[in-house]
């Protein structure tokens, strides 16, 4: 007598179609935690400028105030850091490329603002980030903006 072995058809279908929806759930979670990792970028940034600036106010008694760097929002793709801008003069430039834009505002003799922008998803909405003298990078946009 012929005894079989192994699986039906059937069963097998059953597998894939399984792990077709495992795979639906997890793809769009997977690129999500993607995308937060390169956001998280802006808000460490954000607070190693207003650090920088907090160290320049204390050694020269005034704030420095720096136009958007880089000129243009990288978005997607990350872009090398300019040389030679009023970052320089604060002391402080990223380690590496950038995928965000980042500027400082002095707003009075006492307090100064850090923007940092980001848009890692490049659907045209950008996550933006701020730091004060007194309060340390906030996100200005929801959660699920990247």
């Amino acid at each position: 007598m012929f005894t079989k072995k192994g699986f039906s058809l059937v069963e097998l279908m059953i597998v894939v179609a399984i792990i077709g929806i495992l795979a639906a759930i997890a793809i769009p979670n997977f690129v999500e935690m993607q995308y937060r990792a390169k956001r998280s970028e802006a808000p460490g940034n954000v607070d190693g400028i207003k650090t920088a600036e907090l160290a320049y106010d204390a050694a020269f008694d005034t704030f420095i105030t720096s136009t958007a760097q880089p000129s243009t929002l990288p978005g997607k793709t990350q872009v090398a850091w300019p040389s030679g801008t009023a970052f320089n003069t604060l002391g402080w430039s990223p380690d590496g490329k950038v995928r965000g834009q980042y500027a400082v505002e002095t707003l009075s003799s006492t307090d100064f603002m850090v923007t940092g922008t980001i848009n890692v998803d490049g659907d045209g909405s950008n996550s933006s980030w701020t730091a004060t003298k007194t309060v340390n990078a906030t996100m200005n946009t929801g959660n699920s903006v990247y």
